[in-house]
């Protein structure tokens, strides 16, 4: 594993919290030698982890929509920073540069883009861990309506249980090192990673 992918906020929640282990996940991102990928920005949780990763000596790789930029959201700091044309393709380069995907608090994009990779995964499009950091419970109820999906039937309980849950980012990280993923859905041979 050389670099993960963290998905969160663009504010910085209610919780102080939230903004605490955005800070240690940056740090401990970079202690550990690993490249941050996010997306791009300056704000929220998204700028408080890109902000500690690059205190701490790391590498932090932005990916960023033009119109964003534009906006004046974008982070000028970065080790690298790709500028693509659509959030779809955002997606799919963070995706590309990214062993595995995990979501610190965040609101609807941040749950969007976990989905995502969550759904490519069980379908056998790559074999990366996919994880919450459930600061203060945050990820609980989420968590009990993805486990609703197996008990009424729209999923099967081992791609429930490829979701990674931790109480912190050091167990995530911890977790995602020792992930096995299951067979693809459909039981067809694991292909390589298409984006």
């Amino acid at each position: 594993m050389k670099s993960i992918c963290i998905y969160c906020g663009s504010a910085a929640g209610s919780d102080p919290a939230f903004l605490d282990e955005a800070v240690r996940a940056g740090t401990l991102i970079a202690r550990q030698g690993l490249t941050l990928v996010y997306g791009g920005g300056r704000v929220g949780l998204m700028g408080a982890v890109a902000d500690a990763a690059l205190a701490a000596g790391g590498d932090v790789v932005g990916v960023m929509p033009a119109d964003l930029v534009s906006q004046e959201i974008g982070h000028t700091g970065l080790s690298e920073l790709h500028i693509v044309n659509s959030m779809h393709e955002r997606k799919w380069k963070m995706a590309e540069l990214s062993d595995g995907f995990l979501c610190l608090p965040g609101g609807p994009g941040t749950f969007e883009e976990i989905f995502e990779q969550w759904t490519w995964a069980l379908l056998g499009f790559h074999a990366k861990p996919c994880g919450f950091v459930n600061v203060n419970g945050y990820y609980d109820l989420l968590r009990q309506t993805i486990q609703q999906m197996a008990d009424k039937g729209f999923s099967t309980q081992p791609y429930v249980d490829m979701l990674i849950y931790a109480k912190d980012t050091a167990e995530a990280l911890d977790l995602f090192r020792a992930y096995v993923p299951p067979p693809p859905k459909w039981n067809r041979a694991p292909v390589e990673q298409r984006y």
